[in-house]
């Protein structure tokens, strides 16, 4: 689920400024952007979102912003600069060129100028980056959650339009037997050029058709899996992964049934259509599940 947070903490070198974003993802990914001298709480910031996030893209973004007044002086790598310049003239000898160095270049070059950034920082740092963690981290989780809400209040809705389309298939279902019948009768008509046709061969026949074209099981199953999502969704929690697998069932009973509709003739093409929508509905669900933790 998609959220954002941002928190920032006085610290005696300045403030601590960390914020998190988070977008859909199957798992949990977690990037970090921290400075080099705060490389070590990676680690424990690591451990922290684990323990609170289950699923997401999380984007991690760490600065400490030193005060001026505890900064140190930027001296000059004398020794870089002086190479720099000797390259510099050396080359334009070489190749017959003018010029003189650019000095703001030059500055620009890692290493030139040392800042005192990359010194350890003190434990009140640490501490304090794992505090605006923890903050940012119910925050982040709050926004989670109200979209959490909006997005079950819409699966429900479409756990219940599936529910509707199950006996309405059912009660198509049941009257097969009499359209097997009477599909038989005026194909073997046709085929015995008016011959008669025995009444008990015929009624034989048409169970037979009937039940392999059955489709009781896979509603039972449609129906009885929707009632689990719904209550995987009532009981909250962590149901994203969970979700994945029962969708895929679903899908696959409606997948049956649509296979078993082709010798119901115009029953067939109904039920038909009641499958495929079911199915947009199972497809629609498992893209909402992708936001679900």
């Amino acid at each position: 689920m998609t959220g954002f947070a941002r928190v920032k903490k006085s610290v005696p070198e300045g403030e601590i400024v960390l914020s998190i974003k988070s977008v859909n993802h199957r798992g949990l990914d977690m990037h970090f952007h921290m400075p080099p001298e705060l490389d070590q709480s990676e680690a424990e910031l690591r451990n922290l979102l684990k323990r609170s996030v289950a699923r997401g893209h999380l984007q991690i973004h760490v600065a400490l912003n030193r005060l001026a007044t505890n900064a140190a002086p930027a001296p000059l790598n004398r020794t870089l600069l002086e190479a720099y310049l000797r390259a510099f003239h050396e080359a334009a000898e070489k190749h017959g060129l003018r010029g003189v160095p650019d000095l703001n270049a030059a500055l620009r070059i890692p290493g030139m100028l040392t800042t005192g950034e990359d010194r350890e920082p003190g434990e009140e740092v640490s501490k304090a980056l794992l505090d605006a963690a923890e903050e940012a981290i119910l925050s982040l989780n709050d926004a989670r959650a109200r979209e959490g809400a909006a997005t079950a209040q819409e699966l429900h809705e479409r756990c219940r339009a599936i529910r509707e389309l199950v006996p309405r298939m059912t009660a198509i279902r049941t009257g097969a037997i009499p359209a097997f019948q009477n599909r038989l009768r005026e194909r073997l008509a046709d085929l015995l050029g008016g011959a008669g046709v025995d009444s008990q061969r015929l009624v034989q026949e048409a169970a037979i058709l009937a039940d392999r074209s059955d489709i009781s099981e896979e509603l039972l199953r449609l129906s009885t899996h929707t009632t689990q999502l719904e209550q995987m969704l009532a009981a909250g929690g962590e149901v994203g992964k969970r979700m994945d697998f029962l969708l895929q069932e679903m899908n696959r009973e409606a997948n049956t049934i649509l296979s078993k509709t082709g010798g119901l003739g115009d029953l067939g093409l109904t039920i038909t259509d009641l499958a495929l929508a079911a199915k947009s509905e199972i497809d629609k669900i498992r893209e909402q599940a992708l936001n679900l933790e």
